[in-house]
């Protein structure tokens, strides 16, 4: 990832509630609306060679619900006979029967080794369609949602080799050519993976493209690129205009690169796995810090350029790129700041911190390059200063009002399993990594298409809330954009041990999880209240109240399926369809 601009979630403090209260359990009834479906859905089960916990995550989990968010309250799911079935809704009381919009041509039962059918809404007519045995359906849908123009029609269909999923896709006019690019999501077998899972993950980018001869309009495969990993992403989307890719994943991907580029992937491997000294070391007081960089001997002082900012730094060396340039960590007086050589030839850097007294944790925003070297005098200042915080005795005091904690009270809120996944945008003619975001403690937890034209949205834990964050692609300066926060959703979802699908609605109204079975848990975003609430304890009015509502489904089958709308939750088993109403229509 050399080369690739290190990146910071920025979270709007406008959309944060530092004095929420927490969710008020809410007796409401939901209105809740079943459909018995004439066929069961065609759920795969995992295989006994499928047995890792990405086959788990890939497979296993998969949610077979499909909302076409390009239409209001429009879901799809495929059914054991083949069929695409598709439910459209105008209104709760006069729901019709699942219809049948297309079938296979497939006959899924004569393959074994198959796996879910999956589809993906790449536009408002068009959509691409996995039968789950290694073939690849675009079809040309006119516009859906009960619409009487809705006919579906193949304009391309191959076989891709080994079965897989569509994580993605989307449509876009290249040169004047109507594409899409499609994300092909397989676990295959790993001979050379002898420690690990013996499994390894691949993501194929299709691309393809319209191509007019003599006026036959056919559509055939201009581009197949290959990403490789080892673990499954969390969240893998194609930009809308089919120039970049974004992956969430805990395991980093690699794109497999032809024969000539090979020779260059082993160099990169090479350097990697040889330890690099520092680049620079930095030392801090509380008034300043000190960077020292070595530079090689044939420099002359002529030849180094050192350039200061209020918040960044530049240095160079003849015309070079940057040896080292960056946002800092916090903002210095750069008009007092200064350089000299030394004598044995290394570049002494002296920046001036505009606040006093406070210590920085890192020099450069996401440079890891750089060594911090502690004094033995900050070392021991430290200490003390932590010295309060420990004790010999387990609880010393257990009459304060602030007890210490307990490690055995603590839910498994805080421990992630993964706690080192990142965010890579990849460019699609450089295969390269652009822009990386370290996610350390910011756990995923679903994604959500809020606008259809737009990439989707994906939500981390932050803390113990739930930010939704928007991809730009567009917007070099505003790539990520925070676009909407859930209270406590981070530390409410972490005590649902059973809880196998989330969503929210694309509104942000509110925001919905379920277990294998039965049960829904619905939380609302604050409302102001109708009628005057005291807190008791503080003596003060509240103002509005974040409500809970909990759903139990009549069904004894596990949910295969759950999608949220901005009006309604459609949850699918085996053999049933239910509709939630969850806020009522405006």
């Amino acid at each position: 990832m050399a080369g690739a601009a290190h990146c910071s979630l920025q979270a709007k403090r406008l959309l944060l509630d530092p004095k929420f209260e927490g969710y008020k359990l809410s007796l409401e009834p939901l209105a809740c609306y079943q459909l018995g479906l004439d066929a069961a859905v065609a759920e795969v089960k995992l295989r006994d060679d499928q047995y890792t916990l990405d086959h788990m995550r890939a497979f296993g989990m998969y949610n077979y619900l499909h909302l076409d968010s390009w239409y209001q309250d429009n879901v799809y799911y495929v059914d054991q006979f083949g069929r695409v079935m598709n439910l459209s809704v105008t209104l709760d009381s006069a729901l019709q029967k699942p219809r049948e919009v297309f079938r296979l041509p497939t006959d899924l039962a004569a393959y074994d080794d198959r796996l879910c059918a999956s589809i993906h809404f790449s536009s408002s007519t068009w959509v691409t369609l996995s039968d789950g045995t290694g073939r690849l359906y675009l079809i040309k849908s006119g516009k859906r949602g009960n619409s009487a123009s809705e006919k579906w029609e193949i304009m391309f269909n191959e076989e891709l080799g080994s079965p897989f999923i569509i994580a993605h896709s989307v449509c876009f006019l290249k040169s004047n050519v109507h594409s899409v690019a499609v994300l092909l999501l397989r676990v295959e077998k790993d001979e050379l993976d002898t420690k690990g899972s013996g499994f390894h993950i691949t993501l194929e980018w299709l691309t393809i493209g319209e191509i007019s001869k003599e006026g036959d309009h056919r559509y055939e495969i201009f581009k197949r690129r290959v990403l490789q990993g080892k673990s499954v992403p969390h969240y893998a989307a194609i930009e809308p205009s089919g120039d970049g890719l974004m992956i969430v994943s805990y395991k980093p991907f690699k794109f497999l690169h032809v024969e000539e580029d090979k020779v260059e992937e082993n160099d990169d491997a090479k350097t990697t796995t040889e330890k690099k000294d520092p680049l620079y070391y930095w030392q801090q007081t509380e008034d300043d810090v000190t960077i020292t960089v070595h530079v090689p001997e044939d420099n002359t002082k002529d030849d180094i350029k050192v350039c200061f900012s209020p918040d960044h730094i530049c240095v160079t060396l003849k015309d070079q790129p940057p040896l080292m340039e960056g946002k800092l960590y916090s903002s210095v007086d750069h008009e007092s700041c200064t350089w000299i050589i030394r004598e044995d030839k290394s570049l002494e850097i002296s920046l001036i911190k505009k606040n006093e007294g406070s210590r920085w944790p890192e020099l450069i925003l996401g440079d890891t390059r750089g060594e911090f070297i502690m004094d033995p005098s900050q070392c021991s200042e430290i200490a003390e200063s932590l010295m309060h915080l420990t004790s010999e005795v387990m609880n010393p005091n257990p009459e304060k009002e602030n007890p210490p904690c307990n490690a055995q009270e603590l839910e498994e809120c805080d421990a992630f399993l993964e706690d080192s996944a990142s965010l890579c945008r990849f460019d699609g003619d450089t295969l390269k990594v652009t822009h990386v975001i370290h996610l350390g403690s910011n756990q995923y937890l679903f994604s959500v298409v809020v606008d259809p034209r737009e990439m989707p949205c994906f939500c981390l834990r932050h803390d113990v809330d739930a930010l939704l964050w928007q991809p730009h692609s567009d917007q070099p300066e505003n790539m990520w954009e925070h676009v909407a926060t859930f209270n406590a959703l981070g530390y409410v979802q972490a005590s649902k041990q059973d809880k196998k699908f989330m969503a929210c609605a694309p509104d942000y109204s509110y925001a919905a999880l379920c277990e294998c079975l039965r049960r829904i848990f619905i939380y609302r975003q604050p409302t102001p209240l109708s009628t005057v609430l005291y807190n008791r304890k503080e003596g003060r009015q509240v103002g509005q109240v974040a409500k809970q509502l909990v759903t139990t489904l009549e069904a004894n089958d596990p949910i295969l399926g759950f999608q949220a709308t901005s009006e309604r939750l459609f949850v699918l088993t085996t053999k049933t369809l239910f509709l939630i109403k969850v806020n009522s229509g405006s």
